[in-house]
């Protein structure tokens, strides 16, 4: 790990990145997961709790290299407990198979709320911050190499900034004691509706696939 912390800290000095601070770091165990899962399930810390049909943790590698954070469950996520299912999901998977992963090894995605709001809106603030220590724990979890944030919502969430999409990404920037390589780009219900934006989230793609090559170096 110490040499892992090495490759990584080379790589943000090449990229020039600015820090956000996290918690810091613990072990991932089978029963951490268990429990963290139970209690996400069972959260009622603010009203998307009273409309769910599922709460949705997450899925995919729990020693996952990147960790994808979306925006909300939808309507159909809601209905089968998954995040990233669907039209959505099925763009998303495309995405990650153009640069050799996919959603069952090396990847976890989750979101940074854990409810589906009304009608597939935007998950309010209020609503954010009550999933923050779950998608915090998650990550102390996991210990991912990258983090790639998809959608505004979600990038404005890791950043902790109201800049806007078009402003974050592009860019690296890091995320937490561990300086965890955070890149932005578009959610794929975005993509869905202006397929011409798909050059720049590839571009982002590329930089994440860059990322992970060079920490297993």
């Amino acid at each position: 790990m110490a040499e892992l912390d090495v490759r990584r800290k080379r790589l943000l000095n090449e990229m020039g990145v600015t820090v956000w601070r996290l918690p810091p770091s613990s072990a991932g165990t089978g029963q951490a997961w268990a429990r963290l899962e139970r209690e996400i399930v069972g959260c009622q810390a603010c009203e998307l709790h009273q409309g769910r049909t599922h709460a949705v943790p997450g899925t995919g590698d729990r020693q996952a290299r990147l960790l994808i954070v979306g925006e909300a469950p939808g309507k159909t996520e809601d209905a089968r407990g998954e995040p990233f299912v669907g039209r959505s999901g099925q763009l998303l998977d495309a995405m990650l198979l153009a640069i050799g992963l996919n959603r069952e090894h090396d990847v976890f995605i989750t979101n940074v709320a854990k409810c589906h709001p009304p009608g597939d809106r935007d998950p309010r603030r209020g609503e954010v911050q009550a999933c923050q220590s779950w998608l915090e724990a998650q990550v102390r979890l996991i210990e991912p190499e990258c983090i790639l944030a998809v959608g505004k919502v979600s990038a404005e969430t890791l950043t902790g900034t109201r800049d806007g999409l078009g402003q974050l990404r592009g860019q690296w920037m890091t995320w937490g004691e561990a300086m965890i390589p955070l890149r932005v780009t578009y959610h794929p219900a975005y993509l869905l509706r202006y397929p011409g934006e798909k050059a720049a989230a590839w571009e982002d793609l590329l930089a994440v696939k860059r990322a992970l090559e060079e920490t297993a170096a």
